[in-house]
């Protein structure tokens, strides 16, 4: 919920790495943080305390609407950093539909690991497995996203302004 600034940055990085596609950029992101939780997750005595915490924090941002008001507003935040990006990357404007709609496809991805890390949280073993798990869930629907974002940016898709 802090990390808005952290985010913004990370994206306006990694979107503009031209070697990586928006979906690759997004999973190394997003792979990064499941990757520092887990460890946090594992570093743990009690490893059992530490997904009760996860558990109660995301319970308490689904309980209260000032919280999940600020977490859609970090993600539209996040969502017009990214949009800016992808715009640039594709030779478009922000205002074109087409890096809009990346820039929200990609944020969804947070929400598949959110929902994912959720699911898993309390039935993966080990911090590893549950990184397993999570990781699959996002890989999976990024490859549904790569599939339709694959012609985004390529040579000739800028469309012609009207007129």
């Amino acid at each position: 919920m802090d990390r808005l600034d952290t985010i913004k940055a990370a994206l306006r990085t990694a979107l503009a790495d031209q070697a990586l596609t928006p979906v690759q950029a997004v999973l190394l992101i997003l792979e990064g943080e499941l990757g520092a939780m887990t460890a946090q997750l594992a570093s743990h005595e009690d490893p059992s305390q530490g997904r009760a915490m996860i558990r109660r924090f995301g319970d308490l941002i689904r309980a209260t609407p000032a919280l999940r008001a600020y977490q859609a507003d970090v993600m539209d935040q996040a969502a017009t950093a990214a949009t800016e990006v992808l715009a640039v990357r594709a030779g478009l404007t922000a205002a074109d539909p087409e890096p809009q709609i990346a820039a929200k496809a990609l944020l969804g991805l947070w929400r598949v690991q959110a929902d994912s890390l959720r699911r898993y949280l309390d039935v993966a073993p080990t911090p590893t497995r549950l990184y397993e798990l999570v990781s699959a869930d996002v890989r999976r629907a990024a490859r549904l996203l790569d599939t339709g974002l694959r012609t985004f940016a390529a040579p000739g898709s800028r469309r012609q302004p009207p007129g």
